[in-house]
């Protein structure tokens, strides 16, 4: 959150300098006293079951980052069980606030509906995105304005996670490595990369989440992208969504991704959220059925 002091000007005037505050909500009354544009100290991260930070690794195609690893209950008492594993972009912003000031609370979702048995056990790798993840995770090159000519590096991306980070998991981890057991998933621009990266590298990738995405991006390049795939590209499982209030141009952007996915056989799960906006909070209420989706058990998806 930010305080804003509202007086006459531009409407983003008014607003704190710096980084999102945090603040933990308590049971019971809620009294929050300090100055205006002062930094209180933070509120500290909650992340829940076993996390595992990998240090950031030298790469070939991307710039090196930090990569989370978060492992399901019961991982160590069942050496013998592989698990499906899902990526997800924007890492940082996976387990916990720190980055951010809000985060997805994947590790208490999943936690929390691995224990009740309502989903099968799953990895979940979080790859933290950096100061280049404009040009990571747009497929093609800006068109319009100030981002004409920016970005379009996709392809070193994704030869970073198909041929550098993934193996490295499968080595490390006991994962199903085959592209059935394994997703990807991200928001906004990491939604874009993401269907683009189930378009490309579908024989590694056999399911995504798009969440939110930039279908806005090179002027929908996208929906171009998807109707003029090769018919032999396999077919994924995919989970498509955008918040009612993130604006009229994302809503019709994405009915326009689901038309050009129904049109070639991919037709997702796809959900319109009332009242959601395209930020953290939103996405995180949506965890719960994007995981059901991916790994849902069948009496309880």
């Amino acid at each position: 959150y930010k305080f804003r002091i509202e007086r006459p000007g531009r409407p983003d005037d008014g607003w704190e300098a710096g980084p999102n505050r945090s603040l933990r909500l308590m049971p019971g009354a809620q009294t929050l006293a300090r100055a205006y544009g002062s930094l209180p100290q933070a509120a500290p991260p909650q992340r829940t079951g076993h996390i595992e930070r990998l240090a950031p690794q030298a790469s070939a195609f991307a710039a090196p980052r930090e990569v989370q690893v978060w492992l399901p209950p019961g991982y160590a008492a069942a050496p013998a069980q592989r698990y499906p594993v899902l990526y997800l972009h924007d890492g940082q912003n996976v387990f916990d606030s720190l980055a951010a000031g809000a985060e997805w609370q994947v590790d208490e979702t999943a936690q929390r509906l691995v224990q009740r048995g309502v989903v099968a056990p799953f990895i979940v790798v979080a790859v933290a995105s950096t100061g280049e993840r404009l040009r990571d995770y747009t497929p093609v090159a800006g068109t319009a304005g100030a981002l004409a000519g920016q970005g379009g590096a996709a392809a070193a991306y994704g030869r970073y996670l198909v041929h550098e980070l993934k193996p490295l998991i499968d080595a490390r981890y006991r994962t199903q490595p085959g592209r059935r057991a394994t997703a990807v998933g991200g928001s906004s621009l990491g939604g874009l990369v993401s269907l683009w990266l189930l378009l490309q590298h579908g024989d590694v990738f056999g399911a995504g989440l798009v969440v939110s995405p930039s279908v806005w991006w090179a002027g929908e390049a996208i929906v171009a992208q998807v109707a003029a795939a090769p018919g032999g590209t396999p077919v994924p499982r995919l989970w498509l969504d955008v918040g009612l209030d993130e604006g009229a141009g994302a809503v019709d952007g994405a009915r326009r991704l689901r038309a050009a996915l129904q049109a070639r056989g991919w037709p997702p799960a796809y959900l319109e959220q009332p009242g959601a906006g395209h930020d953290e909070a939103a996405w995180a209420a949506r965890v719960e059925p994007m995981l059901r989706f991916l790994h849902g058990l069948p009496a309880a998806r």
